[in-house]
């Protein structure tokens, strides 16, 4: 894909961080962006109103992606207002919430992720992409240790990065790309702030060993770029920080 302009672009949990800033990013470029929220209206009303009025197009959409009926509404809506579907973003995550229940993180991490995979693949064209948003603390899990607090997080997203990559023959097939996207701890996010709420100094810590952090808005700009990056099926962006990972994975 050499450009998204006119292309419709689908953002699981993009009604603040990361998600916002990629969608606001998208539509500048002339996407189409379906903004999804799982509760907060206002914020991803918000999020479209300051797409539209830059002049470019939006919509926001409620939808909990761990359930089928919202996942297929979230879709439904969005070929139902432009038509189609190009790109599936993956960034929606959690874990860490504690009123969930105990199989949450594996829920949305993993099942969810891969249900969302499954139903966008009604609508996503030969040339379509998708893109899995995560952190080298999940995407280097089986080989390097993380934070007790962060750790059932991360495995459940390697689970989900493993169970969606497992799918890229399926998907080449098709003729779609998939690219996962791997950051540091961003700063300014809802998770690092629960982490350094959980171990003061976590964000520090961080920032020292990898000398610089990435805010929401740098990463939000890697994950758009490999929205129409030349790069191949099954493709791994590590953005920032992941030397002293790969040292410690031997890699």
């Amino acid at each position: 894909m050499s450009s998204v302009a006119g292309k419709t672009v689908v953002i699981t949990g993009s009604s603040r961080g990361v998600g916002a800033d990629t969608a606001k990013i998208l539509a500048g470029e002339g996407a189409n962006v379906v903004v999804n929220y799982r509760q907060k209206a206002p914020r991803a009303n918000k999020v479209v109103k300051e797409i539209t009025e830059a002049g470019g197009h939006a919509i926001a959409v409620q939808a909990d992606i761990t359930d089928a009926e919202s996942r297929a509404g979230l879709f439904r809506a969005a070929v139902d207002e432009f038509g189609g579907v190009d790109v599936l973003i993956l960034n929606a995550s959690g874990g860490m919430e504690t009123e969930m229940g105990e199989d949450y993180a594996l829920r949305l991490n993993r099942d969810a992720q891969n249900d969302t995979l499954t139903e966008a693949l009604r609508t996503l064209p030969q040339g379509g992409r998708v893109v899995f948003v995560t952190s080298h603390q999940a995407h280097f899990i089986n080989d390097v240790e993380t934070m007790p607090e962060y750790e059932a997080v991360a495995k459940s997203k390697r689970a989900g990065e493993d169970t969606l990559t497992a799918r890229v023959p399926e998907l080449q097939d098709k003729g779609i790309g998939f690219v996962v996207v791997s950051a540091d701890m961003i700063e300014g996010t809802v998770t690092a702030t629960l982490l350094n709420r959980a171990r003061p100094g976590a964000l520090d810590e961080r920032r020292e060993a990898a000398g610089k952090l990435y805010t929401v808005h740098e990463f939000a700009q890697e994950i758009a770029a490999m929205v129409t990056a030349d790069v191949p099926a099954g493709h791994v962006e590590l953005v920032g920080g992941a030397e002293d990972f790969l040292a410690q994975a031997g890699r």
